[in-house]
């Protein structure tokens, strides 16, 4: 794996710089998510973005070196690790729609039966850890070992504190799991389940490690190591439900300012696919009231403008 620094001179690069340099100068950049303590104390202008090839070279700018709390970016890794195992079976026990509702919304599951509307709801990802869990016997340690090796970041790890934080706060995610179980829709005990998904949204990880780890989806389903994780259709799968369900309930305007498949966390980072080319990593902790990075969406609306590079 090439690791370039920021003397080197890349494509990207000067475009990454035009944006660090245009988002520095932006005023409003939001508030950190402050209904999870351990993540409310982050500094807002805090920004790094990376790129990562397709033959694993990564360059950025500003704060791409420095980790934070990957939260429900993990949501897509998780996706794709059960997606290769268990095929379209996985979609009969979660479905592909966008919610329309907030990402913790218990509304949808009493009248759809239990089946949460796509993977990247808290509902929906809690499913997609629960048949993982059931595949692995330990779903979070399984996507640990994914991220680290896709990343080359042996360091990669859970954040102790911020897992116990969401613990401590995670009675909707609780009411979440036992609702499901009781439509059937929920294999191992619940306790379980959430100590798996609260470990596996508190990993810690930089914008260099999170575009070297998306970069699987830009070669189509086939690992850093030249292994094939997903088939081209199931790549193709995951990147579209990340473009209609991947930014909460602003899916849309996401898709229309970036055209992108994209993945935000409320730990401020978003991760976005160009297929055939490139993965890129922003971060910056201040939110708007959707849950998705305020100075992030802008710095990819940036760079798809910029380069021209889009999904459409």
């Amino acid at each position: 794996m090439v690791i370039m620094t920021m003397t080197s001179s890349p494509a990207f690069l000067p475009v990454l710089e035009r944006i660090a340099e245009e988002i520095e100068r932006t005023p409003g950049r939001g508030r950190p998510a402050d209904y999870i303590p351990a993540l409310a104390a982050c500094d807002p202008r805090s920004f790094g973005m990376a790129v990562a090839e397709l033959d694993g070279t990564v360059y950025g700018v500003g704060d791409w070196r420095q980790p934070f709390s990957t939260q429900s970016i993990t949501k897509v890794f998780t996706l794709a690790l059960d997606l290769g195992r268990e095929g379209d079976e996985l979609w009969e026990h979660v479905g592909r729609e966008p919610s329309g509702n907030p990402f913790n919304s218990l509304v949808q599951l009493e009248y759809e039966n239990g089946i949460p509307r796509n993977p990247f709801i808290n509902a929906g990802a809690l499913v997609v850890t629960d048949r993982l869990q059931t595949r692995t016997g330990d779903a979070a340690g399984e996507l640990l070992a994914f991220l680290r090796a896709e990343s080359g970041n042996a360091a990669l790890d859970f954040d102790k504190g911020v897992a116990a934080s969401e613990s401590q706060h995670g009675d909707r995610n609780a009411a979440l799991a036992h609702f499901m179980a009781s439509y059937g829709n929920i294999d191992n005990e619940v306790p379980v389940l959430l100590d798996q998904y609260f470990r596996q949204c508190s990993v810690a990880a930089s914008c260099a490690d999170l575009a070297l780890a998306a970069t699987f989806l830009a070669r189509h389903g086939i690992r850093a190591d030249g292994s094939r994780l997903l088939t081209r259709s199931q790549a193709k799968q995951v990147n579209a439900v990340m473009l209609t369900c991947g930014t909460y309930d602003a899916a849309g305007d996401f898709a229309y300012r970036v055209g992108l498949p994209g993945k935000s966390g409320v730990g401020g980072g978003i991760i976005a696919v160009v297929p055939g080319r490139c993965a890129i990593c922003v971060w910056s902790p201040g939110l708007d009231e959707r849950g998705n990075s305020v100075a992030g969406v802008a710095a990819l609306d940036r760079f798809t403008t910029l380069t021209g590079l889009s999904v459409f």
